[in-house]
C-alpha cells in the first residue's frame, strides 16, 4: 500500500483543477450551463483545498519555516487572498455566456495555475525537508476528516457566501 503524503494529495487535487480549467479554457460563449456545471467543480475543489491550507498547513509551515520559507508562506497567504477577494467575485459577476466571463476565468486558471506550481517547486520542497513523512501521512488523514467536517462546511460556506456578496455589488455598481 502506497504511504499517504498530503503533498501528493494537494499535487492530485493541483493537477484536477488544472484539469477543469482547461476544460473550461475549451468552452465557448454558447456554453452556458457547461460553464456553470464546470465553475461548480472548481469551487469544490478548490475552496476545500485553500481553506485548509489557509487553517493547518500553512500555519504548521510557518511555525518550521526559515526566513525564506516565511517569504514563501507569506505570497502563498497573498495569492489566496487576491484569488478570494477579488479573482472569483469578478468572474461570479460577469455572465457566463459572455467574453468577459471567459476572460476572467481564464486570469482565475492562470492564477491558480502560477500559484500551484509555486507551492509545488518552492513550498512543498521546503515542506518536505520540514516534516517527516509520518507527520505528512498524518497530515493527509487530518485533511480528510476535515474535508468531511461540520467545520470544513462552514468555511466553504463563508467563503462563498463573501464570494457571492462581492459578486452581487460589482454587477450593482458597474450597471450604475
Amino acid at each position: 500500500m502506497a504511504t499517504r503524503d498530503i503533498l501528493k494529495t494537494l499535487q492530485a487535487e493541483h493537477d484536477e483543477l488544472r484539469s477543469l480549467f482547461e476544460e473550461m479554457e475549451a468552452t465557448t460563449d454558447r456554453a452556458t450551463k457547461k460553464r456553470a456545471d464546470l465553475l461548480l467543480k472548481i469551487k469544490a475543489g478548490l475552496l476545500p483545498h485553500a481553506k485548509w491550507e489557509e487553517q493547518v498547513f500553512y500555519p504548521a509551515f510557518a511555525e518550521r519555516a526559515d526566513r525564506d520559507g516565511l517569504k514563501t508562506h507569506a505570497e502563498a497567504v497573498e495569492e489566496h487572498r487576491a484569488v478570494e477577494k477579488t479573482v472569483m467575485p469578478d468572474v461570479h459577476a460577469a455572465d457566463f455566456g459572455t467574453p468577459q466571463f471567459a476572460g476572467r476565468v481564464k486570469v482565475f486558471g492562470e492564477m491558480i495555475d502560477h500559484h500551484a506550481t509555486e507551492e509545488e517547486t518552492t513550498m512543498f520542497k521546503m515542506a518536505r525537508r520540514l516534516f517527516t513523512a509520518k507527520e505528512r501521512s498524518e497530515l493527509d488523514v487530518a485533511y480528510e476528516e476535515w474535508k468531511a467536517s461540520p467545520a470544513a462546511a462552514a468555511a466553504v460556506a463563508a467563503a462563498e457566501g463573501e464570494t457571492g456578496v462581492k459578486a452581487v455589488v460589482r454587477k450593482i455598481t458597474r450597471r450604475a
